[in-house]
């Protein structure tokens, strides 16, 4: 097992979500022994929670930039930390994945993988030259792991549906000035294309990828909007898509729902030629991700005669700690599931990127990814 992990970035998600995996994991994960922000505070409240929640003896050290033996640099020198989880704004992340790499450290970074394709190729190129030398990179997307759609690309894939003629993701987020995401000073004032659309909306590609795994999402053509003046640049996209040369769909996305409350037709739906299956998060107390099933099948022995059946299944949310397991297996070399590659992270902005520059014009995202 890895002997020692860092936590790099100490804001809403690491402290919501990389912590809390960390505990669901138990001793299936490396030690937590340090975490690091630009500001003693924030670095401070992280190692806080996590020894709370982990029930360390004693807590993760902190590293910050105002002191120099305290800062990135000295963490990264520590030999008892082998690999570092990364939950930095989109911009300043490529550069400390870099850095982590050259360091000698294993390296998860946050979605999205840049906040464009030319700098996600460039992080990509850059980046090979430790990971051809045994070092491991993956990019943490959790919607790509989620046990719910992985169900469902499993069902598609086996023909659950028959083969897959059409598709549709219709995505509705409410985002007002006193979400806690939107107060986050990056994302309140975004140095990066697409706003939300970019941070929130490369997990809606991940699921396409995940459940349409035996095809290729290979062109994009549509059009962005704003609707909410303090979403800017874009908070709204609609967009044509073309998923190998005789599969196509639709994919809407918005963070500027006028309501909290999502429209029943929130929700992933993949047709077949035998049925259709849909995937969306429980608006119920139980909780957790919904698949549903439905197709005729015939009864009995006459053609005419079918009946329409049902299959239902329910996954809780756990996307975030099994990137984490996949990471630490991947860095113990153990073989199975594979997650979070780079290249796969990079189709996501890619698409995202098409979806806000398109205007209405068909944009090749294998050509994208190649020349940027």
């Amino acid at each position: 097992m890895v002997s020692g992990i860092a936590i790099l970035g100490a804001g809403l998600f690491a402290t919501q979500a990389y912590i809390p995996a960390l505990k669901a994991l138990g001793d299936s994960a490396p030690p937590l022994k340090a975490v690091y922000s630009r500001s003693e505070k924030s670095s401070s409240e992280l190692s806080h929670s996590a020894s709370e929640l982990l029930k360390l003896e004693s807590p993760p050290e902190i590293y910050f930039d105002a002191d120099s033996s305290r800062n990135l640099d000295a963490l990264l020198k520590r030999s008892d930390i082998k690999a570092v989880i990364i939950v930095l704004p989109i911009t300043v992340q490529p550069e400390i994945v870099l850095k982590a790499l050259a360091a000698g450290k294993h390296v998860l970074s946050e979605k999205p993988i840049a906040p464009d394709v030319a700098k996600g190729i460039s992080l990509i190129k850059e980046a090979a030259k430790y990971t051809q030398k045994g070092l491991v990179w993956r990019v943490a997307e959790n919607y790509e792991v989620e046990t719910a759609y992985m169900k469902a690309g499993e069902l598609v894939k086996s023909g659950a549906i028959g083969k897959v003629a059409f598709f549709k993701a219709i995505v509705y987020n409410y985002i007002d000035k006193s979400s806690q995401w939107y107060k986050t000073p990056w994302r309140t004032v975004p140095d990066y294309q697409g706003g939300f659309l970019l941070d929130g909306g490369v997990h809606t590609v991940a699921v396409l990828r995940t459940i349409l795994s035996d095809l290729t999402l290979t062109h994009v053509s549509g059009f962005a909007s704003l609707t909410k003046e303090y979403l800017a640049p874009h908070d709204t996209i609609h967009t044509i898509v073309r998923a190998g040369p005789d599969v196509h769909g639709l994919v809407e996305m918005t963070f500027a729902s006028p309501v909290p409350t999502k429209p029943p037709a929130d929700n992933i739906l993949i047709t077949g030629t035998d049925g259709w299956l849909s995937v969306n998060h429980a608006n119920d107390a139980e909780g957790g991700i919904k698949i549903l099933i439905k197709k005729l099948v015939k009864k009995g022995s006459e053609e005419d005669k079918v009946e329409e059946t049902e299959e239902s299944f329910r996954f809780p949310i756990i996307g975030v700690q099994e990137e984490f397991r996949a990471f630490f297996a991947k860095i113990d070399g153990v073989e199975g599931f594979e997650a979070g590659d780079p290249k796969d992270a990079l189709l996501d902005v890619a698409f995202i990127q098409a979806a806000l520059t398109s205007e209405g014009k068909l944009v090749d995202l294998g050509q994208l990814m190649r020349e940027g």
